[in-house]
């Protein structure tokens, strides 16, 4: 492809906000970037003496360029990190986290629901958070179900109650499914529920502490001890999350770069309680200064869609960067309200900001200490196989009971270990059941039948099994087209199956290799094992107990697909199908009376 003209180009560009692409050969976009003035920042690329090195190869990279006009700036920055998150360029700073941020929902029903929420809020409902992790969520979900007996089921659940449930035998939920508080109780703990989220705990105390007093005046001691264990285990839970300070919503950035790794640590300050913390690892392309890493996080972070309600008022910084008026003023037009951006803090923002920088410190040890413990296996491994380079290696796993469910698992390691998002598992078909020699030539085929790029062919494929399994393997690849052919190893456990005993197998069993039990090469070949062999398992037991819940209704004539799905969400799995009466069948969208009854007298059957 012809060098690209950048002096043409310039000229017809504007001087209007926008996004700009560029290119590289294969037409893979490469870089990401916005602009209040296009014309004036792309040119900026092309000047004659560019003194960083990142920059000058991502210019004689570029082929083409294409550019987005936008109405104002903060469209161009939404816009920008839209693309980036699509397109991940290998030259932009990436944050790799695409989850959204979860929360609390307090449902709007006659009996509000306490859940778990993640993604568009589009739910009715009382919304509380964001949280940094779903781990901070259920943490809290879990203190709040024995503070506040507020239910936490599904509605399908609740609906298909006849009797308490085992929460209500634990004094978990005060079950109004089955009108065993009354509404206007029931309502009153919800309210309670709403006051604390909010940040109103002591209003809350204050209020059991009236309630408590009440009922021992009144002699009733039983009612006086309950209000007594909710103010206990509400101060508790105050003394868990509270922050010294007069700080009611904020966010704290810290900041840590060592030996080519980078850390940003969040803490985040909701309503005077610390919700959690997270430290992010963004991807940075070789040669990135900190201002630059620093202002791509806080735009990705912030901006990206759906990320309105995370927004906090304030924001603290480690230190100062390029564009932080433009951000405060983008970030103010989304959130609706305005954002400010602390820098050079003092007094308890400038503690919290030493925490957070502390912590991304420490992320990066423990990061690096546990790369260095991954490399040195690498080391070992590639000494004991006698091979130069090992960048990516896989293992297959096949598991069944009693050759029903057959699934086969593949794991995938590269320089850096595990790499769950290449994981796969394949459900095995049209084999005789229990021939795990056809289950892995399956799997293989399914794995490796269209491969055509070089890079997704390992360098190495373990087989867990002993030489059948390995020559099943060996033969599928003698056909193998591809100018790269993986090494394969099967992976024998010892006669007595214990962790370090196992046999490396190559060359069709023709060549054995056995590793010391302490060895770093055996450790990472029994962590790839053992992951194959767990994400094989779990694969297994999900179709197993899919078949389960849904055989018994399959086997009904008229219990289509969408029927069954149906019953099975609207009265809670297959135990609320068996639990309910002809009556509560007829409630499920598209059953008919006839068929109700139909499904009732077969169950009762069955049982």
């Amino acid at each position: 492809m012809a060098v690209f003209d950048s002096q043409a180009f310039l000229k017809t560009l504007t001087t209007e906000p926008g996004v700009y692409r560029m290119y590289d050969e294969d037409h893979q976009v490469i870089y990401v970037g916005k602009a209040k003035n296009l014309k004036k920042r792309v040119s900026s690329y092309f000047r004659s003496n560019i003194p960083d090195a990142k920059t000058r190869v991502l210019v004689s990279n570029i082929r083409h360029i294409e550019v987005t006009l936008t109405n104002t700036e903060t469209e161009a920055l939404l816009l920008e990190n839209n693309l980036i998150k699509k397109y991940q360029p290998r030259y932009n700073i990436l944050l790799r986290d695409d989850k959204s941020y979860p929360y609390i929902l307090l449902t709007d029903h006659r009996h509000p629901r306490l859940a778990f929420h993640r993604g568009s809020r589009k739910k009715k409902g009382e919304y509380f958070g964001p949280f940094p992790s779903s781990a901070a969520v259920s943490e809290s979900l879990r203190l709040m179900q024995k503070i506040f007996p507020v239910r936490q089921c599904e509605d399908a659940y609740y609906r298909a109650r006849s009797r308490p449930c085992l929460q209500y035998q634990l004094k978990r939920c005060s079950a109004p499914c089955v009108a065993k508080v009354s509404d206007e109780d029931y309502a009153e703990q919800v309210d309670m529920v709403r006051q604390f989220l909010s940040g109103k705990s002591h209003q809350v105390i204050a209020t059991l502490v009236g309630k408590m007093e009440q009922a021992s005046m009144a002699l009733n001691f039983e009612a006086a001890a309950k209000f007594r264990d909710q103010i206990a285990l509400l101060r508790q839970m105050q003394e868990q999350q509270s922050v010294a300070g007069n700080f009611a919503e904020m966010d704290v950035i810290g900041f840590a770069q060592l030996n080519g790794l980078c850390a940003i640590h969040m803490l985040m300050i909701r309503e005077h309680k610390v919700l959690g913390s997270k430290t992010f690892f963004p991807k940075i392309p070789k040669d990135s200064g900190r201002d630059e890493i620093l202002t791509s996080f806080v735009g990705q972070y912030y901006v990206s869609t759906g990320s309105h309600g995370r927004i906090a008022k304030d924001i603290v910084l480690p230190f100062d960067i390029a564009e932080l008026d433009d951000l405060a003023a983008a970030l103010t037009q989304v959130a609706e309200r305005k954002v400010q951006f602390r820098v050079n803090v003092r007094s308890e923002r400038a503690q919290y900001l030493e925490l957070a920088n502390k912590n991304a410190m420490n992320s990066i040890m423990v990061k690096q200490n546990a790369q260095d413990s991954i490399d040195k296996r690498y080391a070992k491994l590639k000494a004991a196989l006698g091979v130069s380079d090992i960048n990516r290696m896989e293992c297959f796993d096949i598991s069944h009971t009693m050759g029903e469910n057959t699934v086969a698992s593949c794991v995938v390691f590269d320089g850096q270990g595990p790499n769950n998002r290449e994981y796969r598992r394949y459900n095995v078909t049209g084999i005789t059941p229990g021939d795990d020699y056809a289950a892995m030539a399956f799997a293989l085929n399914k794995r490796y039948g269209k491969v055509t790029d070089p890079d997704k062919v390992p360098d190495i494929i373990f087989i867990d099994g002993g030489k059948g399994q390995l020559s099943r393997a060996e033969s599928f690849f003698e056909s193998w087209t591809l100018e790269k052919l993986p090494m394969l190893i099967g992976v024998a456990k010892g006669t007595s199956r214990k962790p370090g005993l196992e046999t490396l197998l190559i060359d069709g069993g023709r060549k054995t290799i056995n590793l010391e039990s302490d060895s770093p090469a055996l450790h990472l070949i029994q962590h790839i094992r053992d992951e194959s062999h767990r994400f094989a398992i779990a694969g297994h037991r999900s179709k197993r107990q899919k078949q389960r819940t849904q055989s018994v209704l399959e086997e009904i004539e008229g219990v289509g697909l969408k029927r069954r799905q149906a019953l099975l969400k609207y009265l809670g799995g297959m135990q609320g199908v068996k639990a309910a009466n002809i009556q509560q069948l007829k409630q499920v969208p598209g059953i008919s009376p006839q068929l109700a009854e139909k499904i009732f007298n077969h169950l009762h059957d069955k049982a």
